[in-house]
């Protein structure tokens, strides 16, 4: 059975004409689950829209196919991106099987491992520069603009438009749009996708619209603070950029829906990481806790009314970043190959 992707199963609503390729790698269709335990514990119906199970991992897929496939179109020479990790995967998957050249930018020792290994075995040029995230997007502008390769950051108007794919699906699932959504904000490109989703959809399935919720990191919150951060500290990589480039969209997402942006700390994003992996199941990254832990702050201050239906955005794998995990402290017994042994360990 041949799974449609994106561009074919949305294309009336995607910038998409008889020239476009119908570039695809399943991306799409991600599971919308419940979390009984989060639900419980807030007195809401949450869900989680898990875009981990795209398929290089995270979020990015949806709009970077649109991006790909309108690069193919218009014959770009190479496409040629900045990246905290998940955007150079994507980049380099869909590239790779685009048979274009790819070019990513990234600060160099800030990306996890898991992500740079995707970027690797894609086969894109890997440029490691020493500064920031916002350096990096100030570089890839220039070559672009300088020497005319496709940009398939989220600057990129084609990305936006596949990523607010999202938000059909969830209205599609749920049958309506969720009183809240809630999700991670880095560069900001998601939260604006989202809602221009949810607004497109609104006309179409004749749905009401939800508060947007977004989140950033404490140490990387210049949406909260209101201006740019120089330099951003946050253990959720994917988010640790100090100036968004989507800053004007997340604004007019939050102030058009009556939302929020909100930071949260490290801690809270350790905790709330810790709590999807042990009481829901789920293993993400580090920036796609944020969104529920935003959620745990918001119940705390008494923000969230008994009953409401949310939907939390989980943008990425916990296999993007397997060292966060494994440095968050575990053990292992070491025991002898005999089952009488085994059973005494677990007091069987």
């Amino acid at each position: 059975m041949s799974v449609r992707g994106v561009i074919e199963h949305y294309q009336k609503y995607l910038p998409i004409t008889d020239r476009t390729p119908r570039l695809s790698l399943g991306e799409g269709d991600t599971p919308l689950v419940s979390a009984p335990t989060i639900s419980k514990e807030i007195g809401c119906e949450v869900y989680l829209k898990l875009e981990g199970c795209n398929p290089s991992g995270s979020f990015k897929d949806r709009g970077m196919v649109v991006a790909m496939a309108k690069a193919i179109e218009n014959d770009a020479r190479m496409v040629i991106c900045a990246s905290t990790g998940n955007t150079s995967a994507s980049a380099a998957a869909y590239a790779a099987r685009a048979g274009i050249p790819c070019a990513v930018v990234i600060p160099s020792g800030q990306i996890a491992r898991g992500k740079l290994a995707q970027a690797v075995v894609y086969g894109a040029r890997i440029l490691a520069i020493d500064s920031n995230f916002d350096r990096a997007l100030e570089l890839t502008r220039e070559l672009g603009e300088a020497f005319n390769l496709a940009i398939v950051n989220s600057i990129n108007p084609h990305r936006l438009a596949g990523q607010k794919t999202g938000a059909f699906e969830i209205v599609d699932d749920l049958g309506r749009a969720p009183d809240i959504l809630a999700l991670p904000v880095g560069n900001a490109g998601n939260i604006t996708a989202y809602w221009m989703g949810f607004v497109e959809y609104a006309d179409v399935k004749h749905s009401a619209l939800p508060k947007m919720w977004g989140f950033q990191a404490e140490g990387a919150a210049p949406l909260v603070r209101g201006e740019p951060v120089a330099h951003p500290e946050t253990i959720a990589s994917a988010i640790k950029i100090g100036n968004p480039a989507s800053w004007r969209g997340a604004i007019r997402a939050r102030d058009e829906s009556s939302g929020l942006i909100d930071a949260v700390s490290d801690d809270e994003i350790r905790a709330a990481h810790k709590w999807l992996a042990t009481q829901e199941g789920i293993f993400v990254e580090p920036a796609s806790a944020a969104s529920i832990a935003g959620l745990f702050k918001k119940s705390r201050e008494g923000k969230l009314e008994r009953g409401q239906t949310i939907v939390c955005v989980l943008t990425g794998s916990g296999l993007k970043d397997p060292e966060f995990a494994l440095e968050s402290g575990f053990h292992i017994e070491r025991l002898a190959a005999d089952t009488a042994v085994l059973a005494k360990a677990l007091d069987l």
